[in-house]
């Protein structure tokens, strides 16, 4: 019988999700055949995936001749075959933080003023998003992405829309536009931080029990890249990043669920380099 194939990419904050399950779950390093999918070069838009994964998007687990195109599926999958047992999550808090008003990846690429604009222009967001582009028309151009025709559509206009405001093309309107959201999404990350997340965390410990469940694996990964794109490390007071952002200190449960992922064998091996 052949291995799950796990398809993934290191900067991605939501593959991070089942390497922490891998990990903290006990399989064995060559339990799956890993494949990178380059993001950041939009490989993730070649039609060969797309058939994989009709939405483009990491991570993808193939297993038992069926595709798990996300996130909570893939992780889901992992702890029911895994070695070890742990607390399945509450859908509650997994859909919580996979909701679009606090998506971990948006603030990578936003912009709150024409200042931040000006560096997302000269800087990571815009090599992101042209190259994203340049693979989009590349690819939506050969005979294989005739079946998708209408993703590569739609795609290409949403993220030219962005682009363009990071090339000084879009009108004021839409740049003034593009602030306002940019500015009420980190307003919502703040108020998920000071005012939700610690409601469901314990004083000590994980949400679900003395070792990271399933709630944890994303709750984790979602944190992780919060307090990244705040410059935050993965070390034990990397979350002392997010005070600057919040403009007051970290909750008191917050800072013990850090620290308590810092010292796991997960966190370690996912973000032994930096946090993503």
């Amino acid at each position: 019988m052949s291995k799950p194939i796990f398809y993934t990419f290191g900067l991605s904050i939501w593959s991070a999700v089942p390497e922490l399950a891998i990990v903290e779950l006990g399989y064995q390093s060559d339990a799956f055949e890993e494949k990178v999918i380059n993001l950041v070069e939009g490989e993730n838009f070649n039609p060969s995936f797309l058939k994989i994964n009709p939405n483009a998007t990491l991570p993808t687990l193939v297993a038992d001749g069926k595709s798990y195109t996300n996130t909570a599926d893939v992780t889901r999958y992992l702890i029911d075959h895994a070695p070890k047992k742990v607390a399945l999550g509450k859908p509650a808090l997994i859909t919580r933080v996979h909701e679009d008003s606090i998506d971990p990846n948006f603030p990578l690429f936003a912009a709150r003023d024409e200042e931040t604009r000006k560096a997302n222009a000269s800087g990571f967001a815009f090599t992101f998003a042209n190259n994203r582009q340049n693979a989009l028309l590349k690819y939506s151009k050969t005979p294989e992405a005739a079946p998708f025709k209408a993703f590569y559509d739609d795609k290409i206009k949403g993220n030219g829309g962005i682009l363009a405001i990071y090339a000084g093309q879009a009108s004021e309107d839409v740049k003034q536009g593009f602030f306002k959201t940019s500015q009420q999404h980190f307003k919502n990350i703040a108020n998920f931080i000071l005012k939700e997340l610690p409601g469901y965390l314990p004083d000590s410990g994980f949400i679900d029990g003395e070792v990271p469940g399933e709630d944890d694996f994303h709750v984790g990964a979602w944190l992780a890249r919060i307090a990244l794109v705040s410059g935050g490390t993965q070390d034990k007071d990397g979350y002392k990043a997010l005070e600057k952002e919040l403009g007051e200190p970290v909750p008191a449960k917050v800072a013990a669920y850090w620290a308590a992922w810092s010292e796991r064998p997960g966190w370690k091996q996912v973000y032994a380099n930096s946090l993503r």
